[in-house]
């Protein structure tokens, strides 16, 4: 069931279908092909009588999967393809919605950097592990795009309003926020992620083996941060965000030079994107998870045809000068209606789920 360049592993083990994701070299980034064989995979298992549960895992030691394969998305709209772009889209979305509602347990180890698609994959699935070496992050606005693959009904969803500040910084979180915050289940110690996998796929049930592995919670330090990120995320606009960010700085409390760090990091990102994704936060927390992935349809079925993705990676990846011109170059310069229609239906071309 491998997909002949074995981006992608597939394996019957014990009661568990084990898939290992094989590109280490490219931080396991996600591509067209691998959704397609892992969609395709899980609808097997789903029916399969003698697999009761799905592990997924990772080759490499520094990464579960750092996103999707931007390089090819930004080949694409250079190339005038922004419909093949979208065809992966529609694919890696109508993925998540298919993790979401899996009808068995499906575990996620996660050991190393897991951002963007890889989030995508394991965020939505009933547990998510991590190792000593886990770091989640959204960093999307950063390139120009916006927090996918259902960022927008996950993050939302984190204690507080941690989740709009990881969509607007781009924020690295490790391992005890990942337990605290709910972004991971468990944490279990890297040295005993291999046998943490011989365990889940012998017949003892999913839970009980991870609670023998698990490690106390601990606190973070994004988790202690919580009041003062709720305190000051807590606003309709990103404006008004960077207003409060740099009320904190000026009254020198504890937390001025978290706060100035912060503000000037937000400051990097692309307004649009900035934009585009506190609406998503604040949208997302009232919508369904299937409405979130169409309304994440929208946004990207424009934000592929614009000027801030491909000048975000250019200046990341292709040029890596890191200095992107964004446009609009300013907040004040993106109006309410130019992110309204990011969120507008698209009639015959809105995102079918099964």
């Amino acid at each position: 069931m491998n997909p002949a360049n074995d981006e992608i592993l597939f394996e019957r083990r014990g009661v568990a279908g084990l898939v290992t994701l094989n590109r280490p070299k490219a931080l396991n980034a996600v591509t067209h092909g691998m959704a397609h064989a892992l969609r395709r995979q899980l609808d097997l298992w789903a029916q399969d009588g003698a697999v009761t549960r799905v592990i997924v895992m990772a080759n490499g030691e520094r990464a579960f999967s750092a996103g999707g394969d931007i390089r090819a998305l930004y080949d694409q709209g250079k190339a005038g393809k922004q419909s093949e772009a979208l065809q992966f889209f529609a694919e890696e979305y109508s993925l998540n919605n298919a993790i979401k509602r899996y009808p068995k347990p499906y575990v996620s180890l996660i050991d190393g950097i897991v951002m963007g698609g890889g989030v995508g994959i394991s965020i939505h699935g009933s547990h998510r592990v991590a190792g000593d070496k886990y770091q989640f992050a959204m960093p999307e606005v950063g390139i120009g795009f916006f927090p996918d693959v259902g960022a927008t009904w996950a993050l939302p969803r984190l204690p507080g309003r941690i989740g709009a500040y990881l969509a607007l910084t781009g924020e690295r979180i490790k391992t005890a926020d990942g337990a605290a915050t709910g972004a991971a289940t468990h944490h279990v110690r890297s040295d005993r992620f291999a046998d943490l996998r011989d365990a889940l796929c012998g017949a003892v049930p999913v839970d009980a083996v991870l609670a023998a592995f698990a490690e106390p919670q601990e606190e973070g330090g994004v988790t202690k941060l919580g009041p003062v990120i709720d305190r000051l995320f807590a606003f309709a606009t990103v404006e008004e965000i960077l207003v409060a960010l740099e009320q904190e700085v000026q009254s020198g409390s504890d937390h001025a030079v978290w706060a100035k760090k912060t503000a000037d990091t937000i400051r990097t990102k692309s307004p649009l994107s900035l934009k585009i994704a506190l609406a998503q936060m604040i949208r997302g927390l009232e919508c369904p998870f299937d409405e979130c992935m169409r309304m994440e349809f929208r946004i990207v079925s424009r934000v592929v045809y614009g000027h801030d993705l491909y000048e975000g990676v250019r200046a990341v990846i292709v040029d890596k000068d890191n200095a992107p011109r964004w446009q609009p170059a300013s907040l004040s310069a993106v109006t309410d209606a130019e992110v309204a229609r990011h969120f507008a239906p698209l009639g015959k071309d809105e995102l079918v789920l099964a």
